[in-house]
């Protein structure tokens, strides 16, 4: 195969390397021209000022004796020098002593050295006498015409100009030559051989080793070409291995090595058509780890795997005598248990996961809890065929993660309507912001010190247009899986904050807004700046906002929180736990979080006066806050019995239906202007 000359690789190289090195030339001729100038107008100086030192002391003895013809010889020898054109010697406050000049030179190249020279140069020097005192007599003076150190910068710059080129070019093409005789010659002879070579079997012709390209890179080229072709001749016998390969890849998870959902359900259908001959039922069950994204999130996807990977060892060994695991994808995995009598077998292995997760895992110097959420379906109660039982027990396990985590669930039958409400209402949330359907209520908060309101904690609604109202319980957690938590979250904190503004303008200068956080919101790495940046935007002073965050979501990772917590009290924000009491935290835990106030549970408030339980709880809590230095506040209060309970135990605030439900801020309003009224009054 021959190629045309204006597509050969010499012929493209000639073209760069000549360009290049022209350009190169170039560009080395005009700095040296630039320099050459540079030189000439040096040498004019010189010259300049060694006339003018040769005939300073004849100058001298003239204008001191005022002997003008001794002056005018002076500057008979000065002319004699070809570039004066002008001269004269001159005395101050007197006219010139002798004086004389003559046209400039004509020279062809004065437009090209005008501009870089000037068409004169002037220069003088002064006449004083030879003794300490240097009387000064007068000045000489002379004006040189640039033309002849013109001719002369010409002449020599158009000399390195076209050296300067033709050194270029010769080096360039000797550059070439080398390159065609090292590279392209070789690489020409090389095509050569390969268009020889039979494709059905490359492994019966080699390439020939070059001479003298034995140790470079041609020489490894050939080499490498050689081994390429070998290596072809035994892809045949290796395609078959490489399909096998493929196929185990296309059944198993490239991470964790189980089984993938393709190979699950294949080995699910088989244990299904066994099972229904003999008349027992099979268990599947869909287990997802609680909260895997804000691991990926709070450490790396990296970090993220090796959990993954540790946890199927850790089910391996668990799940030893089952009929089969596999991972679903992303954080979900599944287990298949065969030949069960009783539906509490099934439940007993999905405890025993559960409990196992209690041990935490040890990474990377890091100790991570892991949470999971496990459905469970029935065969052949909840479906017949494999997609049936893995699709209930994924909708299982998803509905079990919206209403309670950490724990399993069996299908039931109304699981496939609740799913599609919940999709319908998941739908809804998207738009509830923007069409308005959101509002804040505001509960008061009273210090048991004086029984005045101190503070409102503010209450999200929901007022769906055909729902009606919608539990907080029930769509708070559909906005922290769908995302939209942030953008309600900066919305209510910006409702809350206005309100508060609006309530320290009436004269309420001394309350404070509490605003409930969730667990993802706490995670956000933007939300000290929508904290500060509201408490400037509504001019609050720092502390009159408190976020309040639950036990269970400050537990799951206490360094994590404590640097959370420690950025919103930065911003200007009190933190108060909710619902103490209520996690499964150590207690010791609290003295390394940055919190102001304690929230007791209403759970531990409603019965107090009936549980014992309830009260040593209540008043160990009291006494832990009192011992921590943190205000501790009682929610659900409702009686006055609960009240003087709690005040006798040194509670210092209460919230709850004795002091008023959740009023609109205006209904609120109205009612801080009353109770403001009675106590001015008293």
């Amino acid at each position: 195969m021959k190629l045309a000359p204006r597509h050969s690789l010499s012929f493209k190289l000639l073209s760069v390397v000549l360009l290049a090195a022209l350009a190169v030339g170039v560009v080395l001729s005009c700095a040296q021209i630039v320099f050459n100038a540079y030189t000439a107008r040096h040498v004019a100086q010189s010259e300049a000022e060694h006339i003018l030192a040769m005939f300073r002391d004849p100058s001298t003895q003239a204008i001191y004796s005022l002997d003008r013809d001794m002056a005018m010889q002076v500057l008979e020898g000065l002319f004699q020098h070809e570039a004066v054109r002008y001269a004269a010697i001159s005395q101050p406050d007197e006219p010139m002593l002798a004086e004389r000049s003559r046209p400039l030179l004509e020279s062809p190249s004065r437009w090209l050295t005008d501009p870089i020279f000037g068409a004169e140069m002037s220069y003088s020097i002064p006449l004083t006498s030879r003794d300490e005192a240097h009387e000064y007599y007068g000045d000489l003076k002379i004006t040189l015409d640039t033309a002849p150190y013109g001719n002369d910068f010409v002449a020599s710059s158009v000399f390195i100009f076209i050296a300067g080129i033709l050194r270029a070019l010769v080096l360039g093409l000797v550059l070439f030559l080398i390159y065609h005789w090292l590279l392209t010659k070789p690489l020409s002879r090389l095509i050569e051989h390969l268009s020889k070579i039979n494709p059905d079997h490359p492994g019966q012709r080699k390439l020939p080793m070059l001479r003298g390209h034995e140790d470079n890179e041609l020489g490894l080229w050939v080499k490498t070409a050689n081994q390429l072709l070998e290596s072809i001749e035994r892809n045949g016998h290796l395609r078959r291995e490489a399909e096998d390969s493929l196929l185990r890849i296309s059944q198993y998870d490239f991470l964790t090595g189980l089984p993938n959902r393709q190979l699950l359900q294949l080995r699910l259908e088989r244990i299904l058509e066994d099972s229904s001959g003999l008349k027992r039922s099979v268990a599947v069950l869909c287990l997802g780890l609680d909260d895997f994204k804000g691991i990926n999130e709070q450490y790396s996807y990296q970090f993220g795997d090796q959990l993954l990977v540790a946890f199927a060892e850790r089910l391996r060994a668990t799940s030893a005598h089952i009929g089969t695991l596999a991972r679903l994808g992303g954080d979900q995995f599944a287990l298949v248990q065969a030949d069960i009598e009783q539906p509490y077998e099934a439940a007993g292995l999905a405890q025993r996961i559960l409990d196992d997760l209690e041990t935490p895992f040890e990474l990377d110097e890091q100790t991570i809890h892991l949470r999971a959420t496990i459905g469970i379906t029935l065969y052949p109660e909840d479906g017949n065929t494999a997609e049936k039982l893995l699709q209930k027990a994924e909708q299982t396990m998803t509905l079990a993660k919206h209403r309670s985590r950490n724990r399993y669930q069996f299908y039931i039958a109304s699981v496939d309507s609740e799913m599609r409400r919940r999709r319908e209402l998941e739908k809804d949330l998207r738009e509830a912001l923007g069409r308005g359907e959101l509002r804040l209520v505001y509960q008061p908060q009273v210090n048991y010190t004086n029984h005045r309101v101190v503070g409102v904690e503010a209450l999200l609604r929901w007022q769906h247009p055909t729902r009606g109202l919608v539990a907080p319980d029930l769509f708070i957690p559909l906005a922290e899986q769908n995302g939209s938590i942030f953008d309600i979250g900066e919305w209510v904190l910006d409702q809350a904050c206005e309100q508060l503004r609006e309530w320290h303008d009436l004269g309420f200068d001394g309350l404070r807004m509490a605003v409930n956080l969730s667990a993802v919101q706490l995670r956000h790495s933007a939300l000290p700046r929508v904290v500060s940046n509201l408490l400037q935007k509504h001019r609050l002073p720092p502390r009159s906002l408190e976020l309040e965050v639950t036990e269970t979501a400050l537990m799951e990772d206490i360094g994590a929180a404590a640097q959370h917590l420690n950025s919103l009290r930065r911003a200007g924000a009190q933190i108060a736990i909710d619902d103490f009491g209520t996690g499964y935290s150590s207690l010791s835990y609290l003295n390394r979080l940055p919190l102001d106030k304690i929230k007791i549970d209403r759970s531990f408030v409603q019965d107090l006066q009936q549980n014992d339980d309830d009260a040593t709880i209540v008043r160990a809590i009291i006494q832990l806050g009192k011992n921590l230095g943190m205000q501790v506040i009682a929610e659900g209060v409702e009686t006055l019995d609960q009240e003087i309970y709690l005040i006798a135990q040194g509670c210092h605030e209460g919230q709850g239906y004795l002091y008023g439900k959740p009023l609109p801020a205006r209904e609120l309003t109205q009612q801080l202007k009353q109770v403001q009224r009675l106590n001015n009054e008293v």
